[in-house]
């Protein structure tokens, strides 16, 4: 039989739909801020507004011919100051920085744009608030080093795996014709997250492997979304076709018809 037998929206309790529909509302609510905060924190790198496979070989394997410094002022923090400081920032940088000109024209700007956040008390942003951890930031950029991938790798594993195992579980309650569809758009996203997480090491050293960061991302997204979708649409406004009823009163006087087995 193709259709197998499970327990569609329809048939769960009012309370029971509530909670499915809290929990997709705010899983979601957080997916989108997660992707605002990826294409913010990933675009601009290569000079050009939109998101591109080039910003994320900057963001993992650097640029190469630039500095760490530089390439958050082209990306990232390029909307946190001025136009005009900014291109007096990378100007010093570019021409081999001084401790002279930072006393006299840098360290102003640094206090008052940079160091609210980028200070010693944070361990996970670079600290700006003197000149030597300037000094480490206005090296050449090779990239989000391996500590940091390996900090944020478990995050994320741990993180959408939750995600995705909530939205998955929910989702089984959904009714598709053919089940092999449903069996993808919950097996996809797992497959993705470990190509994606994968992706980052490799990029390090084989810029190419970019394009897996960006497909595997879509790739999760999509799946999400139409997972979220179908499920919040049928869990309210859908009504089961009339065979899949058939169906499964079939399955069910089929089970009640079945002899119970001896038991010792």
């Amino acid at each position: 039989m193709s259709w197998r037998f499970f327990v569609h929206f329809s048939h769960l309790p009012l309370v029971q739909k509530v909670l499915y529909s809290g929990a997709l509302c705010v899983l979601g609510l957080g997916y989108s801020f997660a992707m605002i905060y990826v294409f913010a924190s990933h675009h601009g790198r290569d000079g050009e507004p939109m998101l591109t496979v080039d910003d994320i070989v900057i963001a993992y394997s650097g640029t190469k011919t630039g500095t760490v410094l530089e390439s958050s002022l082209r990306g990232p923090m390029s909307n946190m100051l001025p136009a005009a400081e900014n291109i007096k920032i990378s100007d010093w940088v570019r021409n081999g920085i001084t401790e002279e000109r930072y006393e006299s024209e840098m360290k102003s700007i640094f206090d008052k744009r940079c160091i609210t956040c980028h200070n010693k008390r944070n361990p996970h942003l670079p600290q700006l608030e003197d000149y030597e951890g300037i000094e480490n930031v206005a090296e050449e950029d090779h990239g989000a080093d391996l500590y940091t991938l390996v900090r944020v790798s478990h995050i994320h594993l741990f993180g959408l795996t939750f995600i995705f195992f909530i939205v998955g579980s929910i989702f089984c309650h959904a009714y598709l014709k053919r089940e092999w569809i449903k069996i993808s758009l919950i097996a996809i996203p797992f497959v993705s997250i470990f190509l994606d997480i994968s992706a980052w090491y490799i990029t390090k050293i084989f810029e190419p492997f970019a394009w897996v960061v960006l497909i595997s991302g879509a790739a999760m997204g999509s799946c999400f979304a139409v997972m979220f979708f179908i499920s919040m649409y049928q869990m309210w406004f859908y009504k089961l076709p009339t065979d899949a009823h058939q169906e499964e009163r079939g399955l069910v006087q089929q089970d009640e018809s079945d002899p119970p087995t001896a038991s010792n």
